[in-house]
Formats: structure tokens, C-alpha cells, sequence
């Protein structure tokens, strides 16, 4: 059982089932997106020229390290370059790879959410979504594309993980368990790639669910000195 006084215990006001808001609002934006492009290519709307609307959105919006190149490399600080750190997140390669973005934001947002205050839930998916470029822009070459919401949901992932480990700590348990989820998604991430070939994509993740988990020190509730007091108790 949980500790009602620890901060890292459920909060109880909100009514069941309950999803925080602003994790509504980051799904309208990553589901609303994908539903304009998908009935644009599908010739719903937009007339015949709207069956290039993904690959558009894609080149405007996507980011690249050619796009890290320019801001670091060359001190450019177009917003329309500068955006791309963000506005990837919210740009897909399809359909599918949207709904099931979208669907983990929704449930890891749900669990993060219940913990953590509404600025810091969108702190962690601001920061893994950053983390993810920087990490793409440093470590991948040319103008290999780097779009979807996933750094950002491994950044949940990391704050996730990062409460479970308190929890397990709280409760006298091997605070190793708290990484299975992690575990396991980089074995399926490798098995995927020895069966189907593997993009760069995995290194923003993984860059995500660093800085998730890392940020999380600081914006879960009692900050940093909570993480102390139960370093302390060990």
C-alpha cells in the first residue's frame, strides 16, 4: 500500500479515471494532426492537392540533424528551424504509427499526471521531446528525418520509471524491477531491427527516457530534497 503522506502516492482528489488535461490537450494536437493529414491523403478533403499534405508537413516540420547543423553549427535562429526541436513530435509517417503514439502518451500521461503537477508532466514531455532531437542531431548524420511523438513518450516512460523506483524503494523492494519497462521495450526495439532493419530513431528515444527520468528528480513533488531524504534511508 501506499503511504498517503508520500508525494509520490496517487492523488486522490481527482475524481476516477480521470485524465489530466494537459495530457488531453497533447493528444487532441498529435490525434488532430494526423486525423487533417490522413483525410488530406485520403481525398476527404483538401481536393487533389491535399494527398501531399504528410510529405509537406513532414519537410516543414520534421527535424533533421542538417537542422542541428544550422542552429549549432551556424548560429541560425530562424523559428522555422528553431521549431523543429518541438514541432517533430507532432508530425507522423502514418496512421498507425500516430494511434499507437498517441494511445502510450494518453496511459503513461495518465500515470505520470496522477503524480506530478500539470507544468511538470508538461515539462517531461517538453524535455524528452528536446532531449530526442539534440541526441538525433549529434549522434545521426545527414538528413535522416526524425518525426513522432515517441522521445517524448520515453520521456513519460523515464518519469514512469522514475516513480516506480521510489514506490519500490518505499516499499523495501529491489528498486531494479522499475526498469523492466525499459528493458523490455529496448529487446523489442532490437529484435525489431535484427528482423526489419533499425533507423536511428531508438537513440532519441533512449535520449528521452534519460532526461525523462533524470528531470524527474527535480519535478516530482518534494523535488530534489525528496530524492535525498530517501537516499538517506537506504
Amino acid at each position: 500500500m501506499h503511504d498517503p503522506q508520500s508525494p509520490f502516492a496517487p492523488r486522490v482528489e481527482r475524481p476516477f479515471n480521470a485524465i489530466p488535461t494537459v495530457i488531453l490537450a497533447l493528444v487532441a494536437i498529435v490525434a488532430g494532426v494526423e486525423l487533417v493529414i490522413s483525410a488530406g491523403t485520403s481525398g476527404l478533403i483538401g481536393g487533389p492537392g491535399a494527398v501531399g499534405w504528410r510529405l509537406s508537413a513532414l519537410n516543414d516540420y520534421a527535424f533533421s540533424p542538417a537542422v542541428f547543423d544550422y542552429v549549432v553549427g551556424r548560429g541560425a535562429m530562424e523559428p522555422s528551424l528553431l521549431m523543429r526541436f518541438v514541432t517533430y513530435a507532432f508530425v507522423h509517417g502514418s496512421f498507425t504509427d500516430a494511434l499507437f503514439g498517441a494511445a502510450l502518451l494518453l496511459a503513461l500521461g495518465k500515470f505520470v499526471g496522477d503524480v506530478f503537477s500539470a507544468p511538470a508532466t508538461l515539462a517531461v514531455f517538453v524535455l524528452g521531446t528536446l532531449a530526442g532531437a539534440v541526441a538525433f542531431g549529434l549522434l545521426v548524420g545527414g538528413t535522416t528525418p526524425l518525426f513522432g511523438v515517441w522521445p517524448a513518450v520515453y520521456g513519460l516512460i523515464g518519469a514512469f520509471t522514475y516513480i516506480l523506483w521510489l514506490r519500490l524503494g518505499q516499499a523495501g523492494e529491489n528498486q531494479l524491477a522499475a526498469f523492466k519497462l525499459i528493458g523490455l521495450l529496448l529487446a523489442l526495439q532490437l529484435a525489431f531491427g535484427l528482423l526489419f532493419g533499425s533507423g536511428a530513431v531508438w537513440i532519441a528515444e533512449l535520449a528521452g527516457f534519460a532526461v525523462g527520468f533524470a528531470a524527474s528528480t527535480v519535478l516530482a513533488p518534494g523535488g530534489w530534497s525528496a530524492l535525498l531524504v530517501r537516499l538517506r534511508q537506504r
